[in-house]
């Protein structure tokens, strides 16, 4: 989702700079703002108690982080920690719900991306249930194409590194790598410098 940043800076959003590995907000805090990235690429993200790291989602420039946790009274499930250096805006709960209260079209544009989120998750937690790690990544690479209207074989190219897509499935990265060899070979993706083509 993107709310216009211009009409961001007028209901009184800050920009705030965030280094690589830097959180923006961190599981068990309280939802106090809504974030939306202007550079920069930030993940949502948890870690098991071995410390192991599973990736919910990627997001760059345009999107927004966290967003749904303030229609709640419920501290965030997960972690947004910025992958690159990042200029994110940051607008107080009580200024982003000023502004749908305003505006019926930006609160339909709100609704709709969220439903957009929640989608995403369903299918996410399909292809995570299965044993399959083919069909894992299958189904995470399915999404990602899915917002291009090419779909001839091997027309997108996944904009992800193999360990994000192990994190974003659950997979070990050595899995992943195997796996999408295997799929390489059986004419699923096509590597070209390393770049996978889906």
């Amino acid at each position: 989702m993107v709310i216009n940043e211009s009409i961001l800076h007028s209901a009184g959003a800050e920009v705030k700079e965030y280094h690589p590995t830097e959180n923006l907000f961190c599981e068990g805090d309280s939802p106090h703002y809504y974030y939306q990235i202007i550079t920069g690429e930030v993940k949502l993200n948890n870690y098991d108690e071995e410390g192991k790291e599973f990736i919910q989602n990627i997001l760059s420039k345009g999107q927004s982080c966290g967003e749904s946790i303030l229609f709640i009274d419920k501290p965030y499930p997960m972690n947004a920690e910025a992958i690159t250096e990042c200029s994110v805006l940051k607008l107080s709960k009580s200024a982003f719900f000023a502004l749908l209260n305003e505006s019926s079209e930006l609160c339909m544009e709100v609704n709709s991306f969220l439903s957009e989120r929640l989608y995403y998750k369903f299918i996410m937690m399909q292809n995570v249930s299965s044993q399959s790690p083919s069909k894992r990544l299958k189904g995470l690479m399915d999404y990602l194409k899915s917002f291009q209207k090419d779909e001839r074989p091997y027309s997108f190219m996944i904009p992800l590194t193999r360990q994000q897509m192990a994190s974003l499935t659950g997979l070990c990265v050595e899995t992943a790598i195997r796996t999408i060899k295997h799929m390489e070979r059986n004419k699923i993706v096509k590597i070209e410098n390393r770049k996978i083509l889906y």
